[in-house]
C-alpha cells in the first residue's frame, strides 16, 4: 500500500486539496465548543452508517481542554468509526465540533494530530521525505521539534529507509512523530502504542501528559484496559454503536461495584457472565 484514499483524505484535506470524491458529512451546526468553556471536542448525535448497518447510533460526548478521554469497547463497538467520523473521513449525520471552530475542514484540522489504528504514512517515502512532505503542504514546519521528535522516538538511523522497508514498530513511531510535528491542540489517537517497545511507550505518554498538562486534549481508543486505567482522565464504553456508561475512571468502578476498569468493563458490556460460563466449560 503506498498511496490510499484514506491517507490523502486524512492529510491533504487539511490544506484544502481534494483527491476522488472524497468523504461526504451531514452535519447540522449549533452551539459550538468555545462557547461552552474549553471544550475541545463536542460530538451530539453522532450516527455512522455502512450500508444498512448502523455502526454509531446517535453518540453525544464532549472532551474539554487539558483531558484525555477514553473511548473503550469491544471489537466492533464504534470506536474507530467515531474518530473517523470527527476527521470526516466517513459520512455521517449529527453535530461535530472541533476546538469551538467547527465540524472538520482545511483550516480547523490544522489544529489535529492524528495516529490511526493503522499507521497512515506513504510508504514510498523516507521518514525524511515523509516530514519535509507533510511540512510543505501544512504549511509548518519546525525543524528543530522534527529533530528533537526523532531523537525522542530514536528514528534517526532510519530517516532515510523507504517506510515500507521499517518494522511495524518503526512505522508506528513515523505516524506519532507525523501527528505531533505541527504541535496540534487535539490529538485522535486509535491504539497508538501498537508495535512499539516499552521505551517508546513511556516517551509517548510522557510526550501526553505534556500535552494535556499545557491545555492540550486527547480522545484515546484502547482494548488495553490497563493503559485506560492509567492514562485517561474520563472514559466512555461503547457497545454495538452506544455509549453505555461514561465517567471518571473511579465512577465507573463505582457504578458496577467493580476493583479494577477491567471488570468494570466486562460487567458494563454483559460479557463477565458470558466469560464465566466458557471458563466453566474448559
Amino acid at each position: 500500500m503506498l498511496w490510499t484514499q484514506d491517507w490523502l483524505n486524512l492529510n491533504m484535506h487539511w490544506v484544502g486539496f481534494s483527491f476522488g470524491d472524497g468523504a461526504e458529512v451531514l452535519i447540522s451546526v449549533g452551539c459550538c465548543c468555545g462557547l461552552m468553556g474549553g471544550c475541545a471536542l463536542r460530538v451530539e448525535g453522532l450516527v455512522v452508517r455502512y450500508g444498512d448497518k448502523v455502526a454509531v447510533k446517535g453518540l453525544s460526548f464532549v472532551i474539554n481542554s487539558g483531558e484525555v478521554y477514553c473511548l473503550l469497547g469491544p471489537n466492533g463497538a464504534g470506536k474507530t468509526s467515531t474518530i473517523k467520523a470527527v476527521l470526516g473521513l466517513v459520512r455521517y449525520e449529527g453535530l461535530v465540533d472541533i476546538l469551538g471552530l467547527g465540524p472538520p475542514s482545511p483550516g480547523v484540522m490544522n489544529s489535529v494530530g492524528v495516529v490511526m489504528e493503522s499507521p497512515a504514512v506513504l510508504e514510498a517515502l523516507t521518514p525524511r521525505e515523509f516530514f519535509e512532505f507533510l511540512g510543505s503542504v501544512r504549511g509548518i514546519f519546525n525543524a528543530r521539534r522534527v529533530e528533537t521528535l526523532i531523537d525522542a522516538f530514536e528514528l534517526r538511523d532510519y530517516l532515510d529507509t523507504p517506510i515500507a522497508a521499517l518494522s511495524a514498530g518503526n512505522r508506528q513511531k513515523v505516524a506519532i512523530i507525523a501527528a505531533l510535528l505541527h504541535e496540534p491542540r487535539l490529538l485522535l489517537l486509535d491504539e497508538p502504542f501498537n508495535f512499539l517497545d516499552a521505551k517508546s511507550v513511556r516517551v509517548f505518554k510522557e510526550v501526553m501528559r505534556r500535552h494535556v498538562e499545557s491545555g492540550g486534549s486527547i480522545l484515546f481508543s484502547t482494548h488495553i484496559m490497563e493503559v485506560a486505567e492509567r492514562v485517561c482522565d474520563r472514559v466512555g464504553i461503547l457497545n454495538e454503536g452506544v455509549l453505555i456508561t461514561e465517567g471518571t475512571i473511579d465512577e465507573i468502578k463505582e457504578g458496577v461495584k467493580a476493583g479494577t476498569l477491567e471488570d468494570a468493563f466486562l460487567k458494563a458490556i454483559h460479557a463477565d457472565e458470558e466469560i464465566r460460563a466458557i471458563l466453566e466449560g474448559l
